[in-house]
């Protein structure tokens, strides 16, 4: 059974070199104790907050940093680039328009990232 995910829950980025956190927005009228997220809360920076440092070699910062120190794999800040919602959603729950994020979706970033979601942000919100 998967988990509804909640505004501050705990993310990751397999480039990334720290956790993230997801910011809900309160645009969705679902009356809980938390912000439920759904599958488009997936804004960089707005959403999606920084995961420390980056280091893959599809970011263009990363890559001229590791040129400059002539291939030696030099990490970057991170700032997101998710281009595309969070997927899959449980489309049997809606929140404002869109499916529900559960903590199985993953989040592509075009920097080449696969963002997971570590914790929901509540234990005790289940789909069936």
């Amino acid at each position: 059974m998967s988990k509804l995910v909640c505004g501050g829950a705990s993310l990751r980025c397999s480039f990334g070199t720290a956790p993230g956190i997801l910011l809900v927005q309160s645009a969705a009228n679902v009356m809980t104790p938390q912000m439920l997220a759904s599958i488009m809360d997936q804004i960089p920076l707005v959403n999606i907050m920084p995961f420390g440092m980056c280091t893959s070699m599809a970011n263009p910062t990363v890559a001229a940093a590791t040129a400059a120190a002539l291939g030696v794999l030099t990490p970057m800040p991170c700032i997101p680039n998710t281009i595309s919602p969070w997927m899959p959603g449980d489309p049997r729950i809606w929140i404002g328009n869109y499916p529900a994020l559960t903590d199985n979706s993953r989040l592509m970033c075009a920097w080449g990232g696969s963002i997971s979601i570590d914790f929901p942000g509540t234990a005790n919100i289940i789909t069936g």
